[in-house]
């Protein structure tokens, strides 16, 4: 029990860093409909500003001063680059996003090196969140923070004991990605600034006569959804590593996100990237071939896989891959997406 529900906490948590990547991106095109190719390095951009910061001045300016700047940099992209080449079409537009994807990468390992830096937590973030205890004769108990050495340690011998923590700097991820999407949600329904950039996205002549800078909200929207990106690269790159090829390990995966949940739809972001998140980690956490799995569910005969090189992989050798599996079933089955409105 302790290993499925360490398991889906643990999907969970990597899904709604997901989902904190691809939220910009998908702000970005329901209002500009840009993809932005270059939305992962802004998620590296904003690692290595709060990590230059957090060697100065500690951790929790940098995860201010991070987002910040990847946001500046994202709106100054929108105002002097990509708004130059947007009368041009989509092709212009996914070109130079692509092509700033590079320099930033660039840029990266001239300044910080091509190697990977030592971004920490803060103290407060170290160690587990809680422990989940199991134990053969008195069952599963829940211990916030680290659980005692001797609760870990049966007395007798024919009892048997688990502890299983849980990382709080994934706990906080765990967070940060909730109060983000309440945030975005009351911002965008609850708000005047909210109803300014749904009506700039419908009927941008109306919001210019009415005194609104139609092309300084779309800067802000591009600002803001970087800025998100700059979020998850700070929690990101603090729990797991801050290296130069942190862009290229997500940029890929969040493009699957927006489309799976549906082009521009925040509330499908959200359900696909928990999706992908649980799938992914417990397709790693279970060790069994393909062969096992399909002969256990009567699929195929045993005898029939027994000379398959296929069926000897393992669900956590063929996870990288799950992920565009589903995008692929996602486009012939429901090309809008889950939660969808527009096709493709």
């Amino acid at each position: 029990m302790e290993f499925f529900t360490i398991s889906l906490l643990n999907g969970l948590s990597y899904g709604l860093l997901l989902f904190m990547l691809s939220s910009g991106l998908t702000l970005i095109f329901s209002m500009m409909g840009v993809l932005n190719f270059a939305h992962a390095s802004f998620y590296m951009v904003g690692a290595y500003a709060a990590y230059s910061v957090s060697q100065v001045v500690g951790f929790w300016p940098g995860l201010v001063i991070g987002p910040l700047a990847a946001g500046v940099l994202g709106a100054l992209f929108e105002r002097f680059c990509l708004r130059r080449v947007h009368k041009f079409g989509h092709v212009p537009e996914l070109l130079v996003t692509f092509g700033l994807s590079y320099v930033l990468l660039d840029l990266v390992q001239l300044i910080w090196g091509r190697t990977a830096v030592d971004f920490q937590p803060p103290d407060v973030l170290r160690g587990p969140a809680f422990t989940i205890v199991n134990s053969s004769q008195s069952g599963m108990d829940l211990v916030f923070g680290a659980a005692p050495e001797a609760l870990c340690r049966a007395a007798d011998a024919a009892v048997r004991v688990v502890c299983s923590p849980f990382p709080a700097t994934r706990g906080f991820m765990m967070l940060v990605a909730l109060v983000m999407l309440v945030a975005l949600w009351l911002l965008l329904t609850r708000t005047r600034i909210g109803l300014v950039i749904q009506s700039a996205l419908t009927h941008p002549e109306m919001v210019e006569s009415l005194g609104h800078n139609v092309p300084r909200v779309l800067m802000m929207v591009f600002g803001a959804g970087a800025a998100l990106a700059g979020l998850a690269g700070v929690i990101g790159g603090s729990t797991f590593v801050t290296e130069p090829s942190m862009a290229a390990a997500v940029g890929a995966v969040i493009f699957v996100v927006v489309v799976v949940g549906g082009m521009g739809s925040l509330g499908g972001a959200f359900l696909a990237s928990l999706l992908i998140g649980i799938l992914q980690t417990f397709a790693v956490a279970l060790d069994v071939s393909l062969g096992s799995l399909l002969a256990g569910v009567g699929v195929v005969p045993g005898a029939a896989l027994a000379g398959s090189t296929l069926m000897k992989l393992t669900l956590s050798q063929v996870a990288p891959i799950l992920p565009y599996l589903l995008l692929v079933l996602i486009l012939i089955f429901r090309p809008k997406g889950l939660l969808g409105t527009r096709e493709g």
